[in-house]
């Protein structure tokens, strides 16, 4: 027996389920698409992304950690300038894992690839597909920030257990870059366009603290400088690596939060915006 659907019964289901035409609950179909290309093609370059912040680690906190001997930490005891600068590149893995993973990645599938195009045809609403890509860029974080903290470990940088929620937080430091990150590449339409992307993180890596304390720069740079996420993650893991907690790590996980709210939001309506028309 076949049903047919008149307008009213769309009418009637759209005024009982007003969130359907953006999500259809089914985002799992996403990932399981991103983890078969992945396993496919990108693996190398899933994997090459997380030597740069070691050999930084390595090369800095080792090479030039030597000459500069201790620093200050979070609670204002001295520590290895290695400990110092680890969970600065720990946070910096998982922005690099998230970032790359929800601009570069999407921008191909946005306008080439024409995917999610195809995937809004379907059944599916934009925000399982935001969901589902911010998702697969969080697992790349949270593997970059796992096999970073393991280099820690065997570097003898983990000093308390409490240093070992320095990965969960890291995800969250990946989730608010991945859905801002996506959200900011919907707007991009050429690849001249996407070099912001190289030119916003760079200054970002060097300026937010990652490697000197922030009290070296003039106070109108760190005013600047504390309203970057970056430094928020940094500043965050510091605490968590030495299980040194102030105020301030609630503001810092705080902003991380609103980071997520409105990238979820704006990737959400211009995945609406674009395609959905």
């Amino acid at each position: 027996m076949s049903v047919h659907l008149t307008a009213q019964d769309y009418a009637l289901e759209g005024s009982r389920r007003p969130l359907a035409a953006l999500y259809s609950r089914n985002a799992r179909a996403v990932i399981a698409r991103g983890l078969l290309a992945t396993r496919s093609s990108n693996w190398l370059v899933m994997v090459s992304g997380f030597f740069e912040p070691v050999l930084y680690l390595v090369s800095m906190g080792v090479g030039l950690g030597a000459l500069v001997g201790s620093v200050e930490g979070p609670n204002g005891e001295p520590i290895s300038y290695a400990a110092y600068i680890a969970p600065a590149l720990l946070a910096v893995s998982a922005m690099n894992g998230a970032v790359y993973d929800s601009t570069w990645n999407v921008f191909f599938k946005m306008n080439f690839a024409k995917l999610y195009q195809g995937m809004l045809y379907t059944s599916l609403g934009p925000l399982d597909v935001a969901i589902g890509e911010i998702f697969l860029a969080l697992l790349r974080g949270a593997m970059y920030a796992t096999g970073f903290t393991a280099v820690m470990a065997l570097m003898g940088l983990i000093t308390t257990p409490v240093a070992l929620l320095m990965i969960p937080a890291s995800v969250v430091i990946a989730f608010g870059f991945a859905s801002f990150g996506m959200g900011i590449t919907s707007f991009m339409k050429t690849f001249q366009q996407m070099e912001w992307v190289n030119f916003v993180m760079l200054p970002m890596f060097l300026f937010s603290a990652t490697f000197y304390p922030l009290s070296v720069y003039p106070q109108g740079v760190q005013w600047f400088i504390q309203a970057l996420p970056l430094w928020h993650g940094v500043e965050l893991l510091r605490q968590i690596s030495i299980a040194s907690f102030t105020p301030a790590a609630a503001v810092h996980l705080s902003y991380f939060l609103v980071m997520i709210a409105v990238g979820m939001l704006l990737t959400t309506l211009r995945l609406r915006k674009l395609f959905l028309k």
